[in-house]
């Protein structure tokens, strides 16, 4: 058999000025680094070392990345896309991977470790970059299922010649149909039992995808796992998504997420991973007129599924005009009190002879029209506002906090719901009720 023909190559920035050049048909289709690759050139000088035993080794990608993911003290530098290995650094390090060993599959695409899941609708502007930061990442052994929803900018395009480039990639193009529709095509052909989510608009840490997989394959009862996020680009982030973000990172833990999870979305979407054959269990992802990844936490909720985070930031989440919270009606308060008013009823509220909602502002004024259309057994408001106590809403009396035990010791199974908007209200509600003996997601839950 002929040899492969000698290509040769530039290597901007090699670690020995003397290897700048160096054949590609000498990169091994498996390489590895080991303590035996190591002492093999000790009697060599450290330049010649370094260019017979690692820089071939440097010129894969992969052994790159694992190289910085074994060895810390190589002196990492990231930005919001990228991670950038110190060279001067490195040289002075190498002999901390004497007792590693790293090797190449022979096909990381045979079975992917997680699937990526990545609706992309018109999202030409900033494809490369998100698609960037997949690659980008420490773990390699991942596709991505992009789903064109039918676009009609560049996005068509660009997935193409990603795709074209790294056999990982998976397009699937559909008329537009819309997320919901895009997501469930979308999972539907991720082979992997794990799912990342991820939005063609944002940037992945890149640790991201090793991390999640990792806390998910060591934690087996943990059905979905998010991180914590970071808003970009900084001067155009409003103040309202950076207070909901704000919210959203001090909720990490599985209590922290449910006991919260009737007042916001307490997930980021593109931040999570999960595992797909619970989702798909309950039906994937469905439309009901309200946002699709809340109404996917709150069914998971009720069906007993266990939610954590990474404490740390694996997502940069664009805030931009276009995006879908900001231009679909389904995320309209309204719409979001009627998803929960729907769960409230078939669980917490399930069972209960009395609702009692503290608030009888706006926003309590707002819910209890769907808890009652859903037949919820309203029977009474809490309000400290002296204008508002003494008075009806929907049939039910406005009460000082002071009644709420005369009223609570009337019935056998009641449940307040605090339903304050106004920002440090639900503090406050959390204080006094709590002081007063009444239990957090027992006796009372917060949903504003």
């Amino acid at each position: 058999m002929p040899k492969p023909a000698t290509k040769l190559v530039k290597r901007p920035g090699a670690i020995c000025s003397s290897a700048r050049m160096i054949p590609t048909a000498s990169i091994p289709r498996r390489a590895s680094i080991s303590r035996s690759t190591i002492s093999s050139g000790s009697r060599c000088p450290r330049s010649r070392l370094l260019r017979r035993s690692l820089v071939s080794h440097l010129e894969s990608k992969w052994v790159a990345r694992r190289i910085r993911a074994a060895a810390p003290s190589l002196g990492r530098k990231f930005n919001t896309a990228s991670r950038i290995v110190s060279h001067e650094k490195f040289s002075g390090s190498i002999m901390s991977l004497a007792s590693k060993e790293i090797s190449m599959p022979d096909d990381i695409t045979a079975e992917p470790r997680i699937s990526v899941l990545m609706p992309c609708y018109n999202a030409g502007e900033t494809l490369d970059e998100t698609m960037q930061s997949l690659m980008d990442q420490t773990l390699l052994e991942f596709e991505i299922v992009a789903v064109d929803d039918g676009s009609e900018d560049s996005t068509s395009e660009k997935l193409a010649a990603w795709s074209g480039k790294d056999g990982r990639v998976r397009v699937i193009t559909i008329a537009h149909a819309g997320i919901i529709p895009a997501l469930n095509i979308g999972m539907e052909a991720c082979r992997s039992h794990l799912v990342a989510r991820m939005d063609a608009d944002d940037v992945a840490h890149p640790e991201r995808l090793e991390r999640q997989v990792a806390y998910l394959e060591a934690n087996p009862d943990v059905t979905v796992v998010g991180s914590l996020v970071e808003s970009f680009p900084r001067d155009g982030v409003r103040e309202g998504f950076q207070i909901y973000i704000e919210w959203l990172n001090k909720l990490v833990d599985h209590n922290a997420i449910t006991r919260d999870i009737f007042v916001e979305s307490p997930l980021a979407h593109p931040s999570v991973a999960f595992r797909r054959r619970r989702v798909e269990a309950l039906g994937g992802y469905q439309e009901f007129g309200w946002p699709e990844d809340y109404d996917l936490w709150l069914r998971l909720y009720l069906d007993g599924a266990r939610f954590e985070k990474i404490p740390e930031i694996l997502l940069y989440w664009r805030e931009h005009p276009k995006r879908l919270t900001r231009t679909d009606s389904r995320y309209s308060v309204e719409n979001f009190l009627r998803a929960k008013a729907r769960y409230l009823i078939q669980g917490p509220l399930r069972g209960r002879d009395a609702v009692i909602v503290w608030g009888a502002g706006q926003m309590g004024r707002r819910l209890s029209k769907h808890l009652v259309r859903g037949e919820a057994p309203l029977v009474a408001f809490v309000d400290i506002d002296p204008n508002k106590v003494g008075r009806t809403r929907r049939g039910a009396p406005i009460i000082p906090p002071e009644a709420l035990k005369e009223w609570w010791d009337r019935f056998s199974n009641p449940v307040v719901l605090a339903a304050v908007g106004s920002r440090g209200a639900r503090a406050l509600i959390r204080e006094n009720l709590c002081s007063r003996g009444f239990r957090e997601g027992i006796d009372w839950w917060a949903v504003a």
